[in-house]
């Protein structure tokens, strides 16, 4: 295992890794902010606008908005179907019109209610995927690794599962700009009256990005024909107070998930396995986090240049594993086409190699869900 650390920095990352050097510049400049204690960077580390993605801070005393960006609360989560395996009807699905583009035109009122949020000027946002990395997919369990974790995970061998990506859409980006616009881009003391309000803006919009991802799988099983469940969320861009900490700090994630609870869903890409694993060891090494998912190999301008001249539209749209992709904008079915993103095996077992994780399940991805014209 290739470790860097020094001092409060630390590369979690194999030498089968490829971290771009602006990446890791990234990391140890945002190291040296005011009040940072440690800076872990994960195998999928890439660079940000700035500030890497796939990357931890922890912060005394200090709080510094701009790490985490535009997206607050984005992240993921898995949900149970009722269907098995053998109710798959790939083809049938793949036609339908699930309209996550538009908004939900039901009971949003009585939806706030139930999952305890006011209403803001972004409800007509709620249900929906927004554009760049995120999606809804359906899933299979594609082998179990190990049986005792997976019977804990309230996951079955047969059973269909739903993996939700997305995040607070304009609501965090309102957040982020109003408080950009007044306290600029630097950090400023946890405890003082500007962060005490943006952390409080901050947790309802991570509270409104859960719920859109409930909504979402909502919508997504209903026109498939089953109900949902959610078994995992997991936030990816967020600042919260030390979880087990000796020391009162804060914990700014950025494109990286907690280790809380019984297991993680680390995901690859629409073409690769995601895999369903055991957090280990006391977290403090590693800022109570983990790699987010595979992470980007290139940019988008890189991918749209270097997928227009190795595919078509037509065999980017069916996987490699047989998937099926429903992504009706041409740059961004390039920019999200899985040779774009790192080998989720090798982040996934750098990991492993640091005893920061074990493998409970792969999940293979059957029909992913970006976006449609109309």
């Amino acid at each position: 295992m290739n470790t860097v650390s020094e001092t409060n920095v630390r590369l979690i990352a194999s030498p089968k890794s490829w971290i771009e050097g602006e990446a890791v510049r990234q990391l140890y400049a945002t190291a040296k902010f005011k009040g940072m204690r440690g800076a872990i960077g994960f195998p999928d580390l890439h660079p940000g606008k700035g500030v890497p993605v796939g990357a931890a801070f922890v912060a005394e005393g200090v709080i510094y908005p701009h790490i985490i960006g535009v997206d607050i609360g984005c992240g993921m989560a898995l949900f149970q179907t009722d269907l098995v395996r053998r109710d798959a009807k790939l083809d049938r699905w793949a036609a339908l019109y699930f309209h996550l583009e538009h908004p939900w035109e039901e009971d949003v009122a009585g939806f706030l209610a139930e999952q305890d949020l006011k209403s803001t000027a972004h409800d007509s946002a709620l249900g929906t995927i927004g554009g760049g990395n995120h999606f809804a997919e359906l899933q299979t369990v594609e082998k179990v690794h190990d049986v005792k974790e997976f019977s804990l995970s309230g996951l079955g061998k047969q059973q269909l599962v739903m993996l939700v990506h997305s995040g607070s859409r304009g609501l965090g980006e309102s957040i982020l700009r109003e408080h950009v616009s007044v306290h600029g881009a630097d950090g400023m003391a946890a405890d003082s009256g500007a962060a005490e309000k943006y952390l409080r803006e901050h947790d309802f919009a991570a509270r409104w990005a859960r719920a859109n991802r409930m909504l979402i799988a909502r919508r997504f099983a209903k026109r498939i024909g089953t109900e949902v469940k959610c078994l995992w969320d997991g936030c990816h861009n967020s600042i919260t107070r030390g979880e087990n900490a000796s020391e009162p700090v804060w914990i700014h994630r950025k494109g990286a998930v907690t280790v809380a609870g019984s297991f993680v869903v680390i995901p690859g890409s629409r073409g690769s396995l995601s895999y369903v694993v055991k957090p280990l060891g006391d977290g403090a090494s590693h800022a109570w986090s983990l790699a987010h998912g595979a992470g980007r190999k290139w940019s988008r301008s890189d991918a749209r240049q270097r997928m227009r001249e190795r595919f078509s539209v037509s065999e980017l749209a069916q996987t490699p594993l047989g998937g099926r992709v429903i992504c009706e904008e041409r740059e961004l079915l390039y920019e999200e086409a899985p040779a774009a993103y790192k080998n989720i095996e090798t982040v996934v077992q750098d990991l492993v190699a640091a005893g920061l994780v074990s493998v409970i399940a792969t999940l293979r991805p059957l029909l992913t869900y970006k976006l449609r014209r109309s």
